[in-house]
């Protein structure tokens, strides 16, 4: 089935498929699922940049082997309510789904658990880990560091990633508190999906090295790798919007995912000789009944939700959202109606299926 310029794929025969595509790659039935889970649900919550159409960075980076397709954790450092764990180079999704189900094991049995991860490489939508805490009524914690790509305040050169924070809580309502977002305006996965759809990016995204304003995706992309473009944290420019709080955001991200954890940071994210770029995640899980009884913070949380969506609206806007609603909506849409993929990424998979020799899988809509 086609809609406009996109092409809707059913959720089961494509996470069957991206599975197979690992699989064929040499990673484990266990792990591709893994992977496959991750990246699938992007498309579901609406994150069509860390969807199906960013597979093609983790198909090459295996193949050119710059990721390590068996991924081997070793412990660094564990103590009763932490750990510091090494990535083995291999896909960061395994690795950070991994270190996200040891931090919930700890904090069964401690109230908070924490793991820093080193060695690692992209892992997709960060709200996915946090939100796998909510499944013991936690706290979930997820951040990880990038490849060098967003200016500071008052400066031109990409020198920070755009470095995502997610925080999940339960609640007692239809859909936990998801707040996945990344401390830069625009993600670097969305000038992809841009370039791909023809469009030009909004003033004040990115700059140049005279601090000019640039709006077209292919520009800034290869302004990036030539270091003579940047995007610009949250709140943009100089400090009058709050641009500061967005630099601030992004180096506490990577002190926490790379200082703590001895990955890279900032510039030093480039190819290390192993080929890899030693990435960083921090993750964490607190037990709510630490500071109060479960059923007491749930409703304490809905009251304060319902005021907040009671409230008055801005004119000709219908609803108040609350962080993870939308894509909470758009999940539950996708998995009856199907998931919107470009033709360009349905072209890739097809190349994939005839490259890889993949059988009997049907991607088509």
């Amino acid at each position: 089935m086609v809609k406009g310029k996109q092409v809707i794929l059913k959720k089961e025969p494509l996470e069957d498929f991206v599975t197979e595509v690992f699989k064929k790659l040499g990673v484990d039935n266990a792990d591709a699922r893994i992977v496959t889970s991750i990246i699938v649900a992007a498309d579901l919550k609406g994150f069509s940049s860390h969807g199906v159409s960013r597979m093609k960075r983790y198909v090459d980076g295996i193949k050119t082997g710059s990721i390590e397709p068996v991924v081997r954790i070793r412990v660094i450092k564990e103590t009763p309510v932490s750990a510091l764990i090494d990535g083995g180079n291999g896909l960061g999704q395994v690795v950070a789904y991994r270190a996200m189900e040891k931090c919930i094991r700890i904090a069964e049995k401690a109230g908070v658990g924490f793991v820093g991860v080193r060695n690692s490489n992209h892992f997709g939508i960060a709200g996915y880990y946090s939100t796998m805490a909510l499944a013991k009524n936690m706290v979930g914690i997820s951040l990880t560091n990038a490849r060098s790509s967003v200016a500071p305040t008052f400066g031109v050169e990409p020198v920070l990633g755009t470095n995502p924070i997610s925080v999940a809580i339960p609640t007692g309502g239809p859909f936990p508190f998801v707040l996945d977002m990344a401390t830069s305006i625009i993600q670097r996965g969305k000038l992809e999906v841009l370039e791909r759809e023809n469009r030009e990016m909004l003033s004040g995204w990115a700059i140049d090295e005279r601090g000019k304003t640039l709006t077209n995706p292919q520009k800034v992309t290869q302004g990036i790798f030539a270091r003579k473009a940047a995007l610009l944290p949250l709140g943009g420019t100089g400090e009058e919007f709050g641009g500061h709080k967005g630099y601030g955001l992004s180096l506490l991200v990577d002190i926490l995912c790379a200082c703590l954890t001895g990955a890279n940071y900032g510039l030093h994210l480039s190819r290390s000789k192993k080929g890899g770029y030693n990435l960083g995640h921090f993750l964490g899980a607190i037990d709510v009944e630490l500071f109060r009884p479960l059923d007491e913070f749930k409703k304490t949380i809905d009251s304060m939700f319902k005021e907040i969506k009671s409230s008055k609206r801005f004119p000709g806007k219908e609803k108040i959202y609350l962080a993870g609603e939308k894509e909470f909506e758009m999940e539950n849409r996708r998995k009856k109606e199907g998931i919107p993929v470009h033709p360009e990424v349905l072209e890739y998979m097809n190349s994939l299926k005839e490259t890889l020799k993949i059988e009997g899988l049907d991607i088509q809509p």
